[in-house]
């Protein structure tokens, strides 16, 4: 049974998906604050995070951020009312994998959570020239040296090496990175995290050999021609 870790302060929703949650197979630890979250994370290991935005003392985007450096891939997903776009990018930038807006429907959230379990990094390495990304370490290298990658970035990394030489849609992209629920990312947003990868894997950002744009189609991860 999955072990998930609920950080919210709203009573009557803790009440539901405390009762609905072991109902379809998750077992659950529940945190009201910050403070209570992180005593938690220090002796239990889970397999998926659930953070409300807005705490009693500070917002889940810090307890995100901190997840991250230390190195711990466990999936996250943000339950929040704020469903303001500036918020958004502000959860996936800060290393979520998920945003829900509340109010949200059980099943929704249930299929949520076992799509990100099941997508949780694998074991191996990829490799393309001088770029490297290791999975089990959740981390990606170039030369040697490790690249500073938000997990969006990282996912997107991650799914264009994975599939090498060929063209995929944005489409594609963002159902693969996003479950096909992403209303909340547009194609602006999309376009943002392609720029901010090519300004870190690339030599020449304005001419990229590797993340190639392939017009009317998509974008293609290449190796550079010797």
């Amino acid at each position: 049974m999955p072990h998930l870790l609920l950080l919210e302060d709203d009573s009557s929703l803790i009440d539901g998906l405390a009762y609905a949650l072991p109902k379809n197979g998750f077992s659950l630890d529940i945190a009201r604050t910050l403070a209570d979250a992180r005593t938690l994370l220090k002796s239990h290991t889970y397999d998926l995070l659930l953070l409300d935005v807005t705490l009693p003392d500070g917002t889940g985007f810090s307890l995100c951020e901190a997840v991250r450096s230390a190195g711990d891939p466990t999936p996250i997903i943000f339950l929040t009312a704020s469903d303001e776009e500036p918020n958004v990018i502000r959860g996936l930038d800060s290393g979520a994998d998920d945003y829900i807006t509340k109010p949200f429907r059980l099943g929704e959230l249930c299929s949520r959570i076992r799509a990100r379990l099941r997508r949780v990094p694998g074991e191996g390495l990829l490799c393309s020239g001088a770029l490297s990304i290791d999975r089990l370490a959740g981390r990606a290298l170039l030369r040697g040296r490790p690249l500073d990658l938000t997990a969006a970035e990282y996912r997107l990394l991650c799914f264009l090496v994975s599939h090498s030489g060929q063209t995929l849609s944005r489409a594609a992209i963002l159902d693969a990175l996003w479950d096909g629920q992403g209303s909340f990312v547009d194609d602006n947003t999309l376009s943002v995290y392609i720029r901010r990868l090519r300004e870190k894997v690339e030599d020449d950002p304005s001419h990229p050999e590797h993340l190639r744009t392939i017009r009317g189609l998509g974008y293609q991860w290449k190796e550079a021609q010797p």
